[in-house]
């Protein structure tokens, strides 16, 4: 077969659906055009309409429940300084609404008339988030500010009569707190006191609003899904994760349908019901989605809730919108992201295995392998160990259009999800916190000497790559296991975790370090592991990628290991894109970067 590297990239996806007052209007993101622009449906898998013409990509787009306007967020270089915009579907006018370019807007929702919607944003203090309601036509400074925050805050949607707002804080990826914010008055109600770390996550109002939905791991160490009563703020259970997380709920909260997810390892299980009864806890199920691929997510309810749209994807499915219906589980697909005329047959599967570390800790991965030679021959092929960011993060069998290359183009590719990874549990996701983080860089020497072990793998030809926190543990394996590596690519990675701390967004220093360690308390330590102070031991070609607008991970961090380990005699790339920020998100930018990365591994590999 044998296509180029531009050709996969320009494999499409579709997701983030919304769907219009009338259900008879999709909305939905896609890159057709090299970033995420708002594309319009109005039946399956008919011509869609581009609705936005922007260099910049668009983060999400909701639909008015009362008009044909929604509203989209974009933010500019990949700053992460997200404003909102109206886009009227008639006409096509656009309006920036909220036109305050340095600080960031978080969309908070809809009020159910539709006059009104709601968000949080950094506008008084760049370290705090304040709670703002705006009318559907007022710009700029016209918005109430409605709450001063003293942290990160989210919302989660208005109550049913639209006279109050839930609002979450978070205090890292595994702590929150909920709070309703009457509207009137400004009073604040506290629902979820607790001590130590407990999750309140995906909270939904009930339709009485008198309680909330919610997935929590309160007294457990997965999730499950729960409902709050308002008044008692007691906690019961409604669906038992059975061991894994239920990782969300969406409910329509004026017919009592949802759906919610569980996340058995790494595949999605969704269940689709409406609440029955005067007992909050209980409802009756619909059949089970028919939908293709192992992941979904993104639910969005039609009017009356008898249909809704979910995307879809999986190691061989790139991602698509589908409508479901919700009693029968009947799936239509709607969108049609294309495979850049590439046969999705030739798309490779990958398989679930798990990998015993030095402590006997069990560490899950997803392990693909190329068509094997055409006499039949089993040769030996190099392997992409490709490192996921967060560290609260996981790898999950969706599609990637670089891993399907790498496979079309002789490599294997093995996606490890470390202690410190989420989807297992609360105690796995704090094995890798602050003195144990280097417990994890443990984790990723076992998956090598397991990998070197296995009779398809060249054990000279594995690579190190990974992106943001998964640049570090690139690094960090590089200097504490020279030995393993025939080369590295580290994308938007942090080289040292004292100036990252340091130079990190001030809205987001002290969500990181309840991960990594405190620079009052933890700063010899954080230096002891940074790879930056390490780089002698680096024996292996290097290649690091970054973005100049990074507000995450400073350039600053690309720039510093780069140097050193040119010092060191190591062979060095360096590439450094003006316009963007965390992560490659403008297609010529990712066709530049992944054209590089395929001329490195040749030239080392």
């Amino acid at each position: 077969m044998g296509y180029d590297i531009d050709r996969y990239l320009n494999i499409r996806s579709a997701y983030g659906a919304s769907l219009g007052p009338d259900g008879e209007r999709l909305s939905f993101l896609m890159n057709t055009t090299g970033v995420p622009q708002v594309w319009t449906l109005t039946g399956p898998r008919e011509w869609p309409e581009q609705r936005t013409f922007y260099d910049e990509r668009v983060t999400f787009a909701s639909w008015s429940p009362e008009r044909p306007e929604l509203i989209f967020g974009m933010d500019e270089g990949g700053n992460e300084r997200a404003q909102l915009f109206r886009l009227e579907d008639e006409t096509g006018a656009i309006t920036n609404l909220t036109a305050t370019p340095e600080a960031k807007h978080r969309w908070g929702g809809w009020s159910h008339d539709g006059d009104r919607f709601a968000f949080t944003s950094n506008r008084r203090d760049e370290s705090v988030f304040d709670v703002y309601v705006q009318d559907r036509d007022a710009v700029g400074d016209e918005a109430d500010r409605v709450y001063e925050g003293d942290g990160w805050l989210t919302l989660a949607g208005w109550s049913p009569d639209d006279s109050r707002l839930l609002v979450s804080q978070a205090y890292s990826n595994f702590d929150q707190d909920l709070y309703v914010l009457e509207l009137e008055t400004g009073d604040v109600t506290h629902l979820t006191p607790h001590e130590g770390d407990v999750r309140f996550q995906s909270p939904s109002w009930a339709p009485d609003g008198e309680g909330i939905y919610l997935v929590t791991d309160d007294g457990a160490d997965t999730l499950y899904l729960a409902y709050l009563d308002l008044e008692t703020l007691e906690v019961e259970t409604v669906v038992d994760g059975d061991g894994w997380n239920v990782d969300g709920i969406a409910l329509d909260d004026e017919t009592g349908r949802f759906v919610y997810s569980r996340n058995v390892e790494g595949y999605t299980d969704l269940t689709a019901g409406e609440l029955a009864g005067d007992d909050p806890t209980e409802f009756e199920t619909f059949p089970e989605p028919d939908l293709p691929g192992g992941v979904s997510g993104g639910v969005s309810f039609g009017p009356d809730a008898a249909v809704f749209a979910c995307s879809t994807t999986g190691d061989t499915v790139n991602t698509n919108v589908f409508l479901v219906e919700a009693e029968t589980g009947e799936a239509e697909q709607w969108t049609l992201a294309p495979t850049a005329g590439i046969p999705p047959e030739t798309f490779r599967e990958s398989e679930l295995v798990h990998v015993e570390s030095f402590d006997e800790l069990e560490v899950p991965g997803f392990l693909t392998l190329p068509e094997t030679t055409q006499d039949g021959g089993n040769d030996e092929v190099p392997v992409i160990v490709d490192i996921h960011g967060g560290p609260e993060s996981q790898r999950r069998p969706s599609f990637s259009s670089v891993k399907q290359y790498f496979l079309d183009n002789g490599y294997a590719y093995f996606e490890p999800n470390v202690r410190g990874s989420a989807g297992y549990g609360a105690e796995y996701a704090s094995l890798d916190d602050v003195r144990k983080r280097m417990d994890s860089v443990a984790d990723i020497e076992a998956c090598v000497e397991w990998l070197r072990e296995h009779d398809r793998i060249d054990p000279d030809g594995i690579v190190a790559k990974g992106g943001s926190y998964g640049g570090f543990m690139v690094l960090a394996a590089m200097t504490e296991y020279p030995d393993l590596w025939a080369a590295g690519i580290d994308v938007v990675g942090i080289a040292n975790f004292v100036t990252f701390l340091e130079n990190t967004g001030d809205w987001r220093r002290e969500l990181r370090e309840a991960e990594y360690g405190s620079l009052e308390d933890d700063r010899e330590f954080l230096e002891s592991i940074s790879p930056i102070n390490n780089v002698e031991k680096i024996d292996a070609p290097l290649f690091v990628l970054h973005g100049a607008n990074d507000p995450r991970v400073p350039v600053g961090e690309a720039e510093q290991i780069v140097a050193e380990a040119r010092e060191q005699g190591v062979p060095v790339r360096k590439l450094i894109f003006e316009d963007e920020g965390h992560g490659l998100s403008k297609l010529e930018n990712r066709t530049e970067a992944y054209r590089e990365i395929v001329d490195f591994l040749e030239e080392h590999v």
